[in-house]
């Protein structure tokens, strides 16, 4: 097993410390993480407006390789990291409650919800098996009992959203008091952000959120010209935004979830191809394809060792999910109750542009391009850009 693992800055360097940074701005405190080292709260509690932009999918090297002549580089802060895994359902569960993935306890798209005995798909809370709900009284609210952001902090909250994740059970269970602030497309988001920075002079914290990069990322690629057109789009909206806002007293910060990586077709590999390996595993792999948690039959654990490091060896590094979990990778202090039970025995974490996934009976076949999930630089680095308005 490999002994080199890239760890979050969890103490003062990612986005639990960016949200630990505005929480404390808005007169709260969340927990064990400290501030952002390069975002004192002071250089936030004295403005009217906190906005926080998050674009799904826009990684750092993005935005310093590919946009460096932009309006959003031009504004940039820093880099900070995102949570482990850096993928949305466990880095937009920080953004909606100011925990890392060590206390809130997502911990990838598909996790093993011991406590219903399913494989779910967290965001559209969805038993992966066959994409139903879960019983009704089983809500993201009830299971989960995460405290909204929101409630944290004193004054005036807004989530902006698109309009079809307006009936999300997800959403609604990270509400809490904010205002919910529905858009229909990229115009409309931005539009809708400065409107709530404008609708009364008292205190706010708007929280809007933009899933555009991120579709079209996984679909065509993050170097591709389709992704290149839409954020060309996008910084064109940022620096409206900017001039819309013109002396309303705000407070800017831009940030994501994680960036991508491209996976050419010959280092797509599938679980359904390796029926050895498929035979040792317990349930269906969770995490994600660039960050797998095995749950492996417990006498096959040696040939599952062994397959990996025989077949799987130049793809991914193997560990045992329980030395992540001890190393700090889902971030500090004492950790969820579930959380040893949502991440496996073993983790395989994929290498350079390798991912590995597994179609269940009756799922289509997958067709993206763009992946994240794993702990390369690329997927882990997101950009903080800030703006004064």
């Amino acid at each position: 097993m490999s002994a080199s693992v890239n760890i979050p800055d969890y103490q003062g360097g990612s986005i639990v410390n960016l949200m630990r940074s505005i929480i404390t701005a808005r007169g709260g405190a969340s927990g064990v993480y400290p501030p952002l080292r390069d975002l004192d709260p002071g250089m936030l509690s004295d403005a009217r407006n906190i906005i926080l932009l998050i674009m799904d999918g826009l990684g750092y090297h993005y935005l310093t390789q590919r946009a460096a002549d932009s309006v959003m580089a031009q504004h940039l802060h820093g880099r900070i990291h995102a949570v482990a895994p850096p993928t949305t359902a466990a880095s937009i569960s920080t953004y909606l409650t100011g925990l890392a993935p060590q206390q809130h306890g997502l911990t990838g798209w598909y996790t093993w919800l011991r406590e219903v005995g399913s494989v779910v798909t967290v965001l559209p809370f969805l038993t992966r098996a066959n994409q139903a709900d879960l019983n009704p009284s089983v809500t993201p609210a009830a299971l989960f009992g995460h405290r909204p952001v929101f409630d944290l902090m004193a004054g005036a909250c807004y989530s902006i959203m698109p309009q079809w994740l307006s009936d999300s059970a997800f959403n609604r269970a990270h509400l809490g008091k904010a205002q919910l602030v529905l858009h229909d497309g990229l115009q409309d988001c931005f539009k809708q952000t400065a409107a709530t920075a404008r609708s009364h002079d008292g205190p706010k914290y708007i929280y809007s959120y933009w899933p555009g990069f991120d579709s079209l990322a996984h679909q065509h690629g993050v170097g591709s010209a389709e992704v290149a057109t839409h954020f060309g789009q996008l910084d064109d909206a940022f620096a409206n935004l900017l001039q819309a806002l013109d002396g309303t007293d705000s407070v800017v910060l831009l940030s994501a979830d994680h960036g991508f990586v491209d996976v050419p077709p010959e280092r797509r590999l599938r679980v359904n191809d390796m029926p050895r390996l498929q035979h040792c595993l317990q349930l269906p792999m969770c995490g994600e394809p660039r960050l797998a948690y095995c749950y492996v039959r417990a006498a096959m654990r040696r040939q599952f060792i062994d397959y990996v490091q025989a077949e799987l060896g130049h793809a991914a590094e193997l560990y045992a999910s329980v030395e992540l979990l001890d190393r700090g990778l889902f971030g500090l202090g004492e950790p969820h109750p579930e959380l040893d039970s949502r991440i496996g025995d073993y983790t395989l974490v994929m290498k350079d542009d390798f991912v590995l996934t597994q179609r269940l009976p009756g799922e289509p076949p997958a067709a993206m391009v763009g992946f994240h999930g794993g702990l390369s630089r690329a997927e882990m680095d997101v950009p903080l850009v800030l703006a004064r308005c």
